[in-house]
């Protein structure tokens, strides 16, 4: 058992912070009280220090594109086949990425992780922590959700090979829709008669959780108008979608709040590298998260370091964001986002474990994360 002591306490679902003490067991968080007397646990003193849940990327490739070690590490695009939903990213996390190393010492406890955005269709995203020597005990959910791409990586990537237009791009998406209801729909119809079943089809059979509604797409989309060709493909085969990047939607505010859909808005740090970035700006989550939408911020590392989640957040707080949207935007929103916001995303009696604290508002450069415990073990700490 753990014990942390009288740490003020921000739990990511109320503005208001409040001294007490967390009991932890077996990894959870079972009592959030002032002054907990547990004579069984380990003790962290907490006193003077702020206490917040671990923060969560919701859309990243790191252990897919390894740290420092180039084009042989890359695994996170195919560049064969540019529909690709059979792929998952499970099947290429290296747990031994350096990259994740510096993630748990910065405070982030879970990662959403996944193909690129070469193809149309590239994959299943998982959801993980980082620890673990071997996949399997880093997972939270093995599948999240099917990454699709539109805009400019999809025709750049493949604009010889028959995909030189948002058009195509579109066309393609749809087509694969298409065949993967049919495709259900007869596995529907022969029930338990495997003489009636359709010939197996992986690719086809990778997107039927997706028209069972039971994981959304996950849309890369940098311009305003991907945006809204994105939704309008989700509604027209009743599907789930959520939206990543999303960088002109400070353009669009109005227009993103009457959808109702998740946003990961991100990466904001660096160079506009490309025609569709040409908007990019700082204060986009800020307007988004004041106008109503659901916002997270991202890094989609390794395009931003991982590590410097929580400087994203402080760089749209310095842009306008309310502090507290901006807490939300990288602990319960993308733990929402990916669907796994009943185990992370806030302090809350029957959650997982996974605790940061720090001397400091976590935002701040001259902030120190002074421990992160992830399922209730310590991961990190320093000594001051």
């Amino acid at each position: 058992m753990l014990l942390i002591k009288h740490g003020q306490i921000h739990d990511a679902k109320n503005p208001a912070t409040f001294i007490a003490d967390i009991l932890v067991d077996q990894g959870k968080i079972i009592k959030i009280a002032p002054d907990i007397d547990c004579d069984a646990a380990d003790i962290y003193d907490a006193s003077g220090k702020d206490v917040y849940p671990g923060f969560v990327e919701a859309h990243g490739h790191i252990g897919l594109d390894g740290y420092g070690i180039g084009f042989e590490g890359q695994d996170y695009n195919e560049m064969g086949d540019i529909l690709s939903p059979q792929l998952r990213a499970i099947d290429a996390i290296e747990p031994r990425d350096q990259a994740l190393v510096e993630a748990r010492e910065a405070g982030v406890t879970t990662l959403c992780v996944g193909p690129g955005s070469a193809n149309v269709l590239g994959g299943t995203f998982a959801a993980i922590k980082p620890v673990g020597c071997r996949v399997e005990q880093m997972c939270i959910k093995a599948e999240v959700a099917m990454k699709c791409a539109f805009g400019e990586n999809p025709k750049r990537c493949y604009r010889d090979k028959g995909n030189s237009s948002r058009m195509t791009t579109a066309a393609r998406l749809r087509e694969m829709l298409f065949k993967a209801r049919e495709y259900m729909e007869k596995l529907d119809r022969a029930q338990d008669d495997p003489s009636a079943r359709p010939a197996f089809d992986m690719k086809l059979h990778a997107l039927l959780p997706v028209l069972r509604r039971e994981m959304p797409l996950k849309a890369h989309a940098h311009q305003a108008n991907d945006f809204f060709t994105a939704l309008r493909i989700a509604k027209e085969f009743g599907v789930d979608i959520t939206l990543e990047h999303v960088t002109e939607g400070h353009l669009v505010v109005e227009e993103l709040a009457k959808e109702n859909v998740m946003l990961a808005v991100g990466p904001s740090l660096g160079h506009a590298s490309k025609f569709e970035l040409r908007n990019k700006s700082w204060v986009t989550p800020g307007l988004l998260a004041k106008g109503g939408c659901h916002v997270s911020i991202i890094t989609d590392s390794p395009v931003i370091p991982q590590k410097y989640l929580p400087l994203c957040a402080g760089l749209a707080v310095k842009a306008g964001m309310d502090p507290f949207d901006a807490l939300q935007a990288v602990t319960i929103h993308p733990a929402e986002h990916i669907g796994v916001a009943d185990r992370v995303g806030s302090l809350e009696v029957g959650k997982d474990a996974d605790i940061v604290i720090t001397d400091g508002d976590p935002f701040a450069v001259e902030t120190t994360v002074l421990a992160v415990f992830i399922d209730g073990v310590m991961v990190h700490s320093v000594s001051i």
